[in-house]
């Protein structure tokens, strides 16, 4: 069956590092079907829709639904009883918030990911480092503090000593970057994988102090999953060599 998109439902090692994906029931892969729902951080858009492509080759009788937004949005959805399968979300605190709620099976990171300044094409705000943030003339675009890529940022500005003079605060990574592909803003931080998403649409400038806020992303099937065979199947997917694939190309890191 083809996979269908839908609309974002809203946006630690050590959290994770004795906590092993559930092994999926006896019987599973090919005689999987009915739907699965994936709750997502919107960074994760493009792979997701190839690595879902993916999963629905190999089990045909499975539907899967993505939807993207904050992590910390999904999250409170979740924990407010949002049905869904899988949780993804771009950093370990998020998916905290849902294993203390007791909502999943068991959580693996599964990639990495890193902010860089994005710019649109021809950069005509003439930005050249993370110090013009603080530049009043510019229009600059962040990430909310609340999900992932905003405390990202505000890692990044805190160890550059930067007081960045914001003019907009996105709920997603994805909003950020679609005012900077459109030219409605001067600058933005975004993931690296999205300047590679991006294309000629927007210039990227990686910063040395992105290194201080290497993100981690969690994967895990949840507890009330409606079709839980099929979502332990996904993340584990998502966790093979294939998925990784998917993955690496995109432009995330390992795990």
């Amino acid at each position: 069956m083809m996979t269908r998109r839908v609309a974002a439902i809203a946006a630690a090692s050590v959290l994770l590092a004795g906590c092993a994906a559930p092994t999926p029931q006896p019987g599973a892969g090919d005689d999987l079907g009915g739907s699965v729902t994936v709750f997502a951080a919107a960074s994760l858009s493009e792979a997701f829709e190839e690595i879902a492509d993916a999963f629905t080759a190999e089990h045909p009788g499975v539907t899967v639904t993505l939807s993207f937004g904050g992590s910390s949005g999904l999250a409170t959805q979740l924990v407010q009883g949002a049905p869904a399968d899988v949780f993804a979300s771009a950093n370990t605190q998020t998916m905290e918030q849902v294993v203390d709620e007791g909502l999943v099976l068991g959580a693996q990171n599964f990639a990495t990911n890193t902010l860089e300044i994005a710019v649109p094409a021809g950069n005509p705000g003439d930005v050249a480092a993370l110090a013009d943030f603080a530049r009043p003339e510019l229009i600059v675009a962040l990430c909310a503090p609340e999900v992932p890529c905003g405390a990202a940022a505000a890692t990044v500005l805190d160890e550059a000593g930067v007081a960045a003079s914001a003019d907009t605060y996105e709920q997603d990574v994805k909003a950020v970057l679609t005012k900077v592909v459109l030219g409605e803003v001067d600058a933005g931080l975004v993931y690296s994988t999205d300047v590679l998403a991006a294309g000629d649409a927007v210039q990227g400038f990686e910063f040395a102090e992105a290194a201080r806020a290497v993100v981690s992303y969690p994967i895990a099937a949840l507890t009330r999953a409606p079709n839980p065979n099929a979502a332990q199947q996904f993340v584990g997917f998502v966790l093979s060599d294939a998925g990784q694939k998917i993955l690496r190309e995109a432009g995330f890191g390992a795990p």
